[in-house]
């Protein structure tokens, strides 16, 4: 038996379901685009970003998300949005991913020059460009069974908590609602985010098909976000909420009762009891157990960003420590995702190669999870067409795994080789 090498799963046919736009630039173009845009960054190299920003390692989760002030700095015109698109694209195609959604704030980057459906549009552009580019690639390939096609889709993300220094869009919400009590804004600024993503949508032909809700989840309560929620989903946009990242199982809990929401960013902390802070859940134990029941029985899935999750969560310490094991022994539905290429510094393989490594994944759960993110994806496509590209994809990724089969015919159950 041999190891699983980095090689297959590389060549594999990949998902990434949740990866931010504005966590995922190259280090390069940033560096390039704040010269060019006259934004000050702390230093203006590579190697002094990674120093002072962009780590293996962060202390906080506020030192992880510093790096989200350069980002969104240098995306604030549309030439920016439809370069670091295309480079995503770019990005993922490179590393076998064959379907990814890409999700972002797009009232951080409007302006006084830029509305809603300039932001949106633009990102649509490079994306477009980059997946026509892809698919001329896989057409012309000739000799092997057909390769799937290299899709996308947009989640636009709703913030739970926002301040007038975030964008000029935000700035003015405050100066418009002065006297508006803070949930209520927060509440209002999704909605019309809700409404802004399904008008665009229907208008432009603009591949969205998800809605989120990202940021601070303690203090800021998921049903401040109803009528946004609501709106989405009589308009068919898909859902996903953050929950569970850096508060305990009660959050997951209200964006399922309300939000219904369809997947769950990270989720980190759902099998844990003692995360729970409120006083009226006496039995904590039978909470989680409860809970975590009703989301495999829904096969809600979890978003897992491992990476990540150790990086905003420090006191987790190793991989072998993540709640992932658990979730996977629970039955659970889990895709592996990245989160922040740039931020993060990783790959949808690299964290493939980590789940492998200390989860000690077996080819068949490994290719029970590859697989789930093809069919828990919000398909920009008709369900007739879903299911047949998920089909292309099981025949294709079959393929490739024969093809990486090692002599004898077996794979090592949870190492990684790096040939």
């Amino acid at each position: 038996m041999a190891p699983v090498s980095m090689s297959l799963i590389r060549a594999l046919p990949k998902t990434d379901l949740h990866v931010h736009l504005d966590g995922s630039l190259r280090l390069s173009s940033l560096v390039e685009m704040a010269r060019e845009r006259k934004v000050d960054l702390p230093s203006h190299t590579e190697g002094g970003m990674r120093e002072l920003v962009f780590k293996d390692r962060y202390a906080s989760l506020v030192e992880y998300l510093k790096g989200f002030e350069y980002t969104t700095a240098v995306m604030q015109d549309a030439e920016a949005l439809e370069r670091v698109a295309y480079e995503l694209a770019e990005d993922n195609y490179a590393e076998g991913v064959r379907y990814f959604e890409v999700r972002f704030a797009p009232q951080l980057h409007c302006s006084e020059t830029m509305g809603m459906d300039d932001v949106l549009r633009a990102v649509n552009r490079g994306l477009l460009k980059a997946t026509r580019k892809a698919n001329r690639k896989i057409a012309g390939q000739p000799g092997r069974l057909a390769e799937p096609e290299f899709m996308y889709a947009i989640t636009v993300c709703a913030l739970r908590y926002f301040n007038s220094r975030m964008s000029s869009y935000y700035r003015d919400w405050f100066r418009v609602h002065p006297y508006t009590p803070e949930p209520e804004i927060f509440g209002l600024a999704s909605l019309e985010m809700a409404q802004a993503a399904v008008a665009i949508r229907d208008k432009h032909d603009v591949p969205i098909t998800g809605f989120d809700l990202a940021g601070r989840e303690k203090g800021y309560p998921a049903g401040d976000h109803r009528a946004a929620y609501e709106f989405a989903h009589k308009n068919f946009l898909k859902k996903t909420v953050h929950a569970g990242e850096a508060y305990g199982p009660e959050s997951i809990f209200q964006a399922i009762t309300d939000l219904h929401t369809d997947r769950i960013g990270h989720g980190y902390y759902l099998l844990s009891p003692a995360m729970i802070s409120s006083p009226d859940i006496k039995d904590k134990v039978a909470y989680v157990r409860r809970l975590a029941e009703y989301i495999a029985d829904r096969r809600i899935t979890l978003e897992v960003c491992l990476t990540s999750n150790l990086q905003t969560n420090p006191k987790i310490g190793t991989f072998e420590k993540h709640a992932f094991r658990q979730m996977r022994d629970a039955r659970l539905s889990t895709t592996l995702c990245t989160d922040n290429r740039l931020v993060s510094n990783t790959t949808v393989s690299k964290e493939i190669g980590i789940a492998v490594e200390h989860f000690g994944l077996t080819s068949r759960e490994l290719r029970n999870i590859i697989i789930y993110g093809f069919k828990r994806s919000f398909y920009p496509g008709s369900y007739v067409e879903k299911r047949n590209y998920v089909r292309k994809i099981i025949d294709f990724y079959d393929q490739v795994e024969k093809e990486h089969m090692p002599p004898g015919g077996f794979w090592q159950d949870g190492g990684v080789n790096n040939p």
